[in-house]
Parts: structure tokens; sequence; C-alpha cells
């Protein structure tokens, strides 16, 4: 059974991390969610979930202030980890080795280790940090995935985009994403 940490920041976009948990409960893996205390606040306004939906998805879960958590030492096993969605804060945070909280904490701990790391990255426009911090990221073997919606598929509501995306981050965890619709190379309906 793999084992994947899902991080949750305070940026704008929670529903992702919110799917992808739904999703990766329908597979074999075992998840480790860590919710920052602004993630829960943006969950909350941007959706009819609460916390306790969220904890329901987890196989394990923690608070942003657990610092003696499993997921806070290279020891613990892990194959990856997912920041959905991912503020800008923690992304500067994670590129510079910042672990203000446990969300931040363990995306240093894959880091070290040389595990998968995925970053939602949730921010518009992105300033020339922003980009810089990306790069440096990219260049230390991160996916930088920020939720950018595909129209080749002809979404018809929210949910379609939101799937896609969740799809995508389901690829570059090796997770079969069946539900999305994939480019056939056929154009018009």
């Amino acid at each position: 059974m793999r084992k994947i940490i899902v991080g949750l920041t305070g940026a704008s976009g929670s529903i992702y991390g919110y799917r992808l948990l739904e999703a990766l409960s329908k597979t074999d893996t075992e998840t480790h969610v860590i919710v920052s205390k602004w993630a829960q606040v943006t969950l909350e306004h941007e959706t009819n979930y609460k916390l306790k939906d969220l904890q329901k998805l987890a196989d394990y879960f923690y608070g942003p202030s657990d610092m003696g958590a499993p997921v806070s030492s290279g020891s613990f096993e892990t194959e990856s980890m997912v920041i959905a969605p991912c503020s800008a804060r923690s992304m500067a945070a994670i590129a510079n080795g910042f672990g203000e909280h446990l969300v931040h904490r363990a995306a240093d701990v894959i880091l070290k280790e040389r595990r998968k790391l995925i970053l939602a990255v949730r921010e518009t426009p992105f300033s020339e940090i922003h980009l810089e911090n990306m790069l440096k990221l990219a260049r230390m073997g991160v996916s930088i995935l920020p939720p950018i919606p595909a129209f080749y598929n002809h979404p018809e509501t929210i949910d379609d985009l939101i799937d896609h995306f969740v799809g995508r981050i389901l690829d570059q965890l090796g997770v079969e994403a069946k539900f999305i619709k994939r480019w056939d190379g056929k154009l018009g309906k």
C-alpha cells in the first residue's frame, strides 16, 4: 500500500485537496493529511464542507502544530506529498527551508529524502518572487502544478474542471484516474 501525504494550505481552491482525498480514498492508498489553520478557514468559507468532513476521508490526520507527527521525520516512509492548494507563502517557506508548521516541515522532509513533491500553487498573477521560488523548487525535482483548467475535454460544470485537475495530480502520483477525459487527438465535439 502506498503512503501519500496530502497538505492543504490557506490559498483559494481547498476543493482540490478535498476532491483529491475523495479520489485517493477509493484506491489502495494510505493518506496522511495535514491542514493548516487558514486552510480550514478557507475550506469552510469556499465549500459546504467542514474540517470533520476532510478528517473522515483521511487515514491519518494531523494538526498544523503537531511537529512530532510521524510525517515530520524522514524515517517515516512515504512515497510522495501533494499540497493542494499550495499558497505562495507556503511555497516560499518550502523553497527556503522555513518550516513554520507541519505542512512545511513534511514538505522539507520529502525534499531531503528525495521523494516526490507536488505543489498545486494557487496564485495569480505570479510575481518574480513566485516564479523564482517555482524555478528553485523545480530544479530540486518538485512538480509545480497550478490548477489551470483544460477545455479540450469540453467541461460542462465546475465539477468537471475540478475533477480534471485532480486527475492530473493523480497522474503525477501514478494513481489511475479513470474519471478524466483524456486528449484523444480528435478535434471537434
